[in-house]
């Protein structure tokens, strides 16, 4: 008999140590759609090296830089980190208003700054658009992955068409994109993911999932300078390096608009809150997206008590992120970039 109770006991003690040794290893599924320009290329390496995520694809999306751009700095990235992961392209266009140019003034004519990009690639796209491989992993993955769109939101929009039943196997959506109490960075009250395609993100933020938005209110907070980027050179010297090259344009734009400090660490940011929501507090609001006017872009959040009055009350609750730890963001995103690891 107590050989029987010892016995129990030690598959007891396995099962409790394999239970959470499997929690302790579990990594979140994630899939970023990035209009790949300077920010977006420092998420998607501060992804490959996040002990904390399992990067199931990229899809690309026009803005920073055009779709053929875009979709052609993921790959270079890939190639360069040597790691096997898809690259889906997606939308070069809005879905209603007329398609602005890239922004070229803050990225470069080819999205990374103007540092060469081979016109040959090992990888091609993959066969898939990019709202068609959102549908095909999270029927692979239901309820596990969690949607990172780091730019315009047309492929998601599109996606929920191609799917509306979508939303119910996503664990939750993070977007960098909104100014809730803080001045846009296009106009007055509109910052630029959402301006670029405000129907589309009406559409994100109406559907039936979880949205968290990492907007200018925070990530106007975490601040990198050159000498940050000399650190992390002399640190990791091949990706670091090459980091430090592709942003000297983007350090250039901050300097002309009168930030001498350094450059806003934006796209990262959305990534850093999957990693560590710690290091942020957010606000449950009625979130809505003017999409016509003067006020073109503006998230509109209606906090309680607006959120329960008129034609709010029928509007779904989200949140967005009022403040962050900038000094424990900057430290995150600098150590993570350490670990980034190139195969030429």
């Amino acid at each position: 008999m107590r050989g029987n109770t010892l016995n129990a006991f030690s598959a007891l003690l396995l099962f409790i140590l394999l239970t959470s040794s499997h929690a302790i290893l579990a990594k979140e599924k994630i899939i970023i759609d990035a209009d790949v320009g300077i920010d977006d290329a420092m998420a998607i390496l501060f992804a490959t090296a996040s002990p904390e995520l399992e990067l199931l694809g990229i899809t690309t999306v026009f803005g920073n830089a055009s779709i053929e751009n875009s979709t052609k700095n993921a790959l270079y990235l890939m190639q360069r980190t040597g790691l096997n992961i898809p690259v889906a392209q997606g939308a070069h266009t809005p879905l209603a208003i007329p398609p602005e140019p890239p922004t070229d003034f803050v990225h470069g004519g080819n999205g990374l700054g103007d540092i060469p990009v081979p016109d040959t690639l090992n990888a091609a796209p993959h066969e898939l658009s990019a709202a068609e491989f959102i549908i095909q992993q999270s029927k692979l993955y239901p309820g596990e992955i969690t949607l990172v769109p780091v730019g315009r939101m047309t492929n998601i929009a599109l996606a929920l068409k191609l799917d509306p039943t979508l939303p119910s196997r996503i664990k939750q959506v993070v977007i960098m994109g909104g100014a809730f109490e803080h001045p846009g960075n296009v106009t007055p009250v509109a910052e630029a993911n959402i301006i670029g395609d405000p129907h589309a993100a009406d559409v994100v933020f109406q559907a039936d999932w979880d949205v968290v938005a990492i907007g200018l209110d925070v990530t106007t907070k975490v601040i990198v300078s050159d000498k940050d980027l000399q650190k992390l050179e002399k640190d990791n010297p091949v990706p670091g390096g090459f980091i430090r090259d592709f942003s000297q344009f983007y350090l250039a734009f901050y300097r002309s608009v009168g930030v001498e400090e350094g450059f806003y660490v934006h796209d990262p940011a959305a990534l850093m809150y999957v990693v560590a929501p710690e290091l942020f507090s957010t606000r449950e609001a009625a979130i809505r997206v003017a999409s016509e006017g003067i006020a073109i872009g503006q998230t509109i959040a209606a906090l309680p008590p607006q959120n329960t009055r008129g034609a709010w009350k029928d509007v779904k609750l989200n949140r967005y992120a009022d403040t962050v730890d900038s000094k424990a963001a900057k430290k995150l995103f600098l150590s993570h970039m350490r670990k980034v690891r190139f195969v030429d």
